[in-house]
Order: C-alpha cells, then structure tokens, then sequence
C-alpha cells in the first residue's frame, strides 16, 4: 500500500487500477485497507477536480431539468418567477433572471444559486425604451 501523489495522467490510470478492486468489495472504514481506500479516493478526487473541472450548466437548462426531475409543470414555476408571461420569457430567454427569481429558485427547487447566477445565453437583447436621437436637418 503505496500512496504517493496524483502528478499526472499515468498516476492517475495506476490509482484508478489501484482502486478499482475495492470497489466490489469495500474495505471497513478504520482499517488499514478501508484508510488507504480514503487517502486514494481524495487524492484521485483532488487530481479530478484540477484537471477535469465541471462547468456549471446554463440556468434555464438547470431549471428544465429541475422541474423535469420533479415532475412539474411550467405554471408551477409562476410563484417563483411571476405571471405566465414572465415565465415563458425566461425560459424563451428573452429575460434574465433576477436576483429574487434566483432566490426563490433556489430555495424552493434547490437549485445552486451559483448555477442560476451564471450568465444565461439570451437569444434577443429587448428593445431599449431610449427614444431615438432627434436629427436636425439643415436647409
């Protein structure tokens, strides 16, 4: 029972063949077996999460799944976001969500608030309400 540290992809194949067995039958815990199963978990788990990071996925696709997973239906999410309108335009992506939106979001479907804070791809920016620039015309 060697350990020794995660440098790079060859280390890291050896500690996952290392591991592999105690997978079919896991060692008790406190033991010394069951110990070098934890120490080897937490440094492929260390070298996983350096190397092969995961990106968060885009809010709207969190919500989808969410409310997929939890069987809901697309009006079940106007208490949280707001009128059938407001709904449909976060999801269509013509609308970020706001901070209270989030909040909600995340405390009634526990969505991670770091998920539903990262920028969503919106398709069509809305019209700004700024009147154009009057243009003077000299004759």
């Amino acid at each position: 029972m060697n350990i020794k540290p995660i440098y790079n992809e060859t280390d890291y194949k050896k500690a996952l063949k290392v591991v592999a067995p105690y997978f079919e039958n896991e060692p008790k815990l406190n033991t010394p077996e069951g110990n070098f199963f934890e120490v080897m978990l937490t440094l492929i788990a260390a070298y996983e999460a350096k190397n092969f990071p995961i990106d968060l996925p885009d809010p709207i696709e969190a919500i989808n799944f969410r409310i997929d997973q939890l069987g809901l239906a697309v009006k079940d999410l106007q208490p949280l976001i707001g009128r059938s309108n407001r709904v449909s335009e976060i999801l269509n992506r013509k609308r970020s969500l706001t901070i209270t939106m989030i909040r909600k979001l995340n405390l009634n479907l526990g969505i991670p608030a770091e998920c539903l804070i990262k920028p969503s791809r919106v398709d069509k920016p809305l019209k700004s309400r700024a009147k154009p620039k009057r243009m003077s015309v000299i004759v």
